[in-house]
């Protein structure tokens, strides 16, 4: 399936510690199912297996990279630590003493900024249709994290673009539900026939 960038809010609350500059958080939440998306999405724990040695995922304010960074992460190296545990994918990093820096820091402090966000590229989900007809993705895999941001917005948020796997999803949904109307009606169809020829060989003997 063709991949695109996507990005997802957090309601998981941003921690700051005073003393050091020091903001930490979670990026990415597993098994918590999102709010709706015009589906329902779950990503699975073993979608952050080996997340972090792939990712070159920068630190940023509002997924703004003209604003600046905050802090990098290249590859599970750099000024942006990142951690996976049972949880998720955790984030902890100092604010650098620039403008970016003191912005996001006064923001946490402040309450302004209160949650997380992630860009990324899916790899490999999984979609279920529920009994009350909602549809559901599981993410099972990653390509990469783009960036980890601290955000303003508390909604876990919709896909920057359309989800073409999920477009896909229902495209091949239809294409069945409209081959099992085919396969219904030529059976039907067949049925009739098969009636409709015991009739006439009944007519035949009856009147032979």
């Amino acid at each position: 399936m063709n991949k695109e960038l996507e990005i997802r809010n957090y309601q998981y609350e941003v921690r700051f510690e005073e003393n050091d500059r020091t903001i930490e958080g979670y990026a990415i939440v597993c098994n918590s199912e999102s709010e709706d998306l015009g589906f329902r999405e779950v990503i699975a724990p073993e979608a952050l297996v080996g997340i972090i040695e792939k990712s070159d995922c920068l630190m940023l304010l509002e997924h703004d990279r003209k604003k600046g960074i905050l802090a990098r992460s290249k590859y599970g190296k750099g000024s942006l630590s990142l951690e996976v545990d049972d949880n998720g994918l955790k984030f902890r990093f100092t604010c650098p003493n620039t403008a970016i820096g003191d912005e996001a820091y006064e923001g946490v402090k402040r309450g302004d900024y209160q949650n997380c966000s992630f860009a990324f590229v899916a790899d490999q989900d999984e979609w279920t249709k529920k009994d009350n007809g909602e549809y559901l993705r599981t993410i099972r895999s990653f390509k990469y994290i783009k960036d980890c941001s601290i955000v303003a917005e508390p909604a876990y948020g919709a896909t920057s673009v359309s989800c073409r796997s999920f477009d896909e999803f229902k495209a091949e949904e239809e294409r069945q539900a409209n081959e099992a109307k085919i396969l219904e009606a030529e059976k039907i169809e067949a049925e009739q026939r098969e009636e409709l020829k015991n009739y006439f060989a009944e007519l035949r003997k009856n009147i032979g």
